[in-house]
C-alpha cells in the first residue's frame, strides 16, 4: 500500500513568488525565488527520505491562463532537476579529488617511510639515536598528516553531498499542486 505523499504548503499573494524575478529564461527553466527553495528544502529535508512530496502553492490572485498547474508543475520539476544535477557532478568531483588526494598522500606516505627507516638506519649505525628516532618519527607523522584530506573526504565528506542529491532528485519529482482562491 502506497502512503500518502508529504505536503509541503507555500501560501503566496501570486504565482510570481515563487519564481526569481530577476530571471530572464523563460518560464519553464526559470529558477525558483531564493527564499521559496529554501523553504521548500528546509521542510523537505524533515521528511522521511522514503516518502513521497507534494507541493501544494495556495494563491491569492489566480495565475495567467498560460501558467496552469502543468506549466508550474514542470517547472518546479525543471529547477529541482537541475538542481540535482549539480550535485550530482559535485559528489563525482569530490570522489575524484578523494582519488587523486589519495594516490598523492599514499605515495607520500611510502616516500616518508622509506626515507625515515633509511635516514634513521644510516644515523642510528653511527650512534646518534636519538636524533635519528625524532627525524623517523616526524617523517611518520608528515606522512600519515598527508593522509589527513584522502581519509576526510571517503569518511565524511562524501555522504551529506549525496543525502542532497537524492532529496534534490526526491524534489524533481514531486507533485505540484495549485489551490486558488474560491471565485
Amino acid at each position: 500500500m502506497h502512503e500518502k505523499p508529504a505536503h509541503i504548503s507555500v501560501r503566496l499573494r501570486e504565482l510570481a513568488q515563487l519564481f526569481n524575478s530577476m530571471d530572464p529564461s523563460p518560464f519553464s527553466e526559470r529558477d525558483l525565488d531564493a527564499d521559496a527553495e529554501e523553504f521548500i528544502l528546509s521542510w523537505a529535508r524533515e521528511l522521511p527520505p522514503h516518502r513521497a512530496v507534494e507541493l501544494v502553492v495556495h494563491l491569492a490572485v489566480p495565475p495567467p491562463p498560460a501558467r496552469g498547474q502543468p506549466a508550474i508543475e514542470e517547472a518546479v520539476r525543471h529547477f529541482f532537476r537541475e538542481r540535482a544535477e549539480l550535485k550530482h557532478r559535485e559528489f563525482r568531483l569530490l570522489l575524484r579529488r578523494g582519488r587523486h588526494s589519495l594516490l598523492i598522500g599514499l605515495g607520500f606516505l611510502v616516500v616518508c617511510l622509506a626515507l625515515g627507516g633509511l635516514i634513521g638506519g644510516l644515523v642510528a649505525a653511527r650512534g646518534h639515536g636519538t636524533a635519528a628516532d625524532i627525524l623517523k618519527e616526524s617523517l611518520t607523522i608528515g606522512g600519515w598528516v598527508a593522509m589527513w584530506r584522502p581519509l576526510e573526504i571517503y569518511l565524511y565528506d562524501w555522504w551529506p553531498l549525496r543525502d542532497e542529491w537524492r532529496l534534490l532528485e526526491r524534489l524533481a519529482r514531486m507533485k505540484v499542486t495549485l489551490v486558488l482562491p474560491e471565485a
